[in-house]
């Protein structure tokens, strides 16, 4: 028993916002972007996917389903703010994006010729902060590059992906989130490599919302496979001249 007057020490319930218990999911003063899975948000630190910081989504082939699994969380944003497709494997389609209640005016479709560029290309997009959405198809960034991307990432609000190969998983990565997919008929397995959390060793099975149609051209595929008719128009590659490397911000 205690003395009169002595209290028993107490943990103090409060934590600061970029700590967390190694129990317990992180939470920060921003809220995810639901992600429309049930599951899968209850499974992410903050209810969905993160804003202002880099998440991989690490693929065995592009084409899986992948968009299909972001579709949810892209509608919510603004139709002022932007979605940039940047380096996709094919030419996107339009039509599928409009059947998913897209506008193409929403839509920014980014194609550079060289990786140097696209890199290049990503940190002005998470720098200047207009964007709601980058989605980046990198096979292999440096080391380097991912770190900067990430620090340019925190100074907005923009959901970006990193789509990678599945093999990425065996590197290093500055990522606070990292999921590998794979197609599981008409879901996709997910599981969850890395989060800023305890660790999740159980994959989940998230349902993907089958491919629309019109009435005038029937079944289009998921625009996760990339049909080839182009999104609005191409955005020309940067004036100035090429870096041989990114130069990124510090």
């Amino acid at each position: 028993m205690s003395s009169a007057g002595t209290s028993t020490p107490r943990a103090s319930t409060a934590i600061h916002p970029l700590l967390w218990r190694g129990s317990q999911l992180a939470r920060n003063c921003r809220p995810g972007l639901d992600t429309g899975h049930a599951e899968l948000s209850r499974q992410l630190p903050d209810g969905g996917w993160p804003l202002g910081s880099l998440t991989e989504l690490l693929l065995p082939q592009p084409g899986i389903g992948e968009i299909r699994l972001l579709l949810p969380a892209l509608r919510q944003l603004p139709v002022q703010r932007s979605i940039v497709l940047l380096h996709p494997p094919h030419q996107p389609s339009v039509q599928a994006w409009q059947v998913h209640r897209f506008s193409s005016r929403q839509l920014l479709w980014v194609a550079p010729a060289h990786a140097a560029d696209a890199l290049w290309a990503a940190e002005q997009v998470l720098k200047q902060g207009h964007c709601g959405a980058l989605l980046y198809w990198a096979s292999r960034p440096p080391a380097t590059a991912l770190r900067r991307l990430h620090l340019a990432a925190q100074a907005g609000d923009t959901a970006f992906f990193l789509f990678r190969p599945a093999e990425s998983a065996r590197q290093a990565s500055p990522a606070p989130l990292r999921l590998l997919l794979h197609p599981a008929g008409d879901q996709l397995r997910v599981d969850i490599l890395k989060r800023r959390g305890p660790v999740h060793d159980t994959s989940l099975l998230v349902p993907l919302a089958p491919p629309r149609a019109t009435a005038a051209t029937g079944p289009i595929p998921a625009f996760s496979e990339f049909s080839h008719e182009p999104v609005d128009q191409r955005l020309p590659d940067p004036a100035q001249p090429r870096r041989t490397e990114p130069v990124l911000a510090g």
